[in-house]
């Protein structure tokens, strides 16, 4: 797994929160001004890099006539749905980022395009729930803000959560907006 894909998935682990009895999810679409890095036309596979350096790839939907268009070095802003599924798993040990793509893409088919996963301990969640802090496998501790709410409900300072970030498809890509 690229060093690049880190970031993203740290970006994600600021919502390590999960329910105790069933996990937590949440599906958003994301918007991001990007520059393409390159173009795979046969398996509709778009990887760009974005403003933070942060390399991604998405599946585009052969619905989307301007992925026909797209080339390398191309400034586009692409809309693309991923979901965080955040789990408490008490018997878990803390995990490194792991990339759990390809048993992602048997179970669920295709059109996701990068599922990874990662298991942290909680240490705080503020009253608001919109910071948590946890510990990662190397013991770093890392505070980061938390997106949506939802992620944290069950959750509770010492459990174990595991967060699985799964990147599927773009559904809009459109010229400009920098």
């Amino acid at each position: 797994m690229s060093s690049l894909f880190v970031p993203a998935i740290v970006l994600w682990l600021l919502w390590p929160a999960g329910a105790a009895q069933s996990p937590n999810a949440v599906t958003s679409e994301a918007t991001r001004t990007v520059t393409v890095e390159r173009v795979e036309r046969l398996t509709r596979v778009v990887t760009f890099r974005g403003q933070d350096n942060v390399i991604q790839s998405v599946y585009v939907d052969p619905k989307i006539a301007a992925f026909d268009d797209l080339k390398d070095g191309d400034v586009v802003t692409v809309r693309y749905i991923e979901s965080v599924i955040v789990e408490v798993r008490p018997d878990a040990k803390p995990t490194g980022v792991l990339d759990s793509t390809d048993a992602a893409r048997k179970a669920e088919g295709e059109h996701i395009e990068q599922q990874l996963k990662m298991v942290v301990t909680v240490e705080t969640i503020d009253p608001q729930g919109a910071v948590v802090t946890y510990r990662t496998h190397d013991n770093r501790r890392v505070i980061r803000a938390v997106r949506d709410k939802r992620l944290l409900e069950g959750v509770k300072p010492g459990d174990r959560v595991e967060i699985t970030l799964t990147r599927a498809r773009a559904v809009s890509i459109a010229r400009g907006g920098r």
